[in-house]
C-alpha cells in the first residue's frame, strides 16, 4: 500500500471541497483539499477501523445539521 497521489471520493464530483486520502511511508493521510496544510495521519488499521464506523453509520449525526 503506497500512493502518494492524493486521491478524493468519487461521490466528491468536481467539488473542490472534499477529503482526499492517501497511503505514504506505511501511514493512511487525510486531507481537506481546500485546506492542504492540514493532514491527518493514520495507521492502516486505525484508517480501516475508521471507515467501517463511517459505513456502519456511526456518524451520521455529525452530518446533519439541526
Amino acid at each position: 500500500m503506497n500512493s502518494s497521489e492524493w486521491q478524493k471520493s468519487s461521490f466528491s464530483e468536481a467539488a473542490s471541497n472534499c477529503v482526499e486520502v492517501r497511503a505514504r511511508e506505511g501511514v493512511v493521510e487525510l486531507r481537506e483539499s481546500d485546506d492542504g496544510e492540514v493532514v491527518i495521519r493514520a495507521t492502516p488499521t486505525t484508517f480501516a477501523k475508521l471507515l467501517q464506523a463511517a459505513k456502519a453509520g456511526e456518524f451520521d449525526h455529525l452530518t446533519t445539521t439541526p
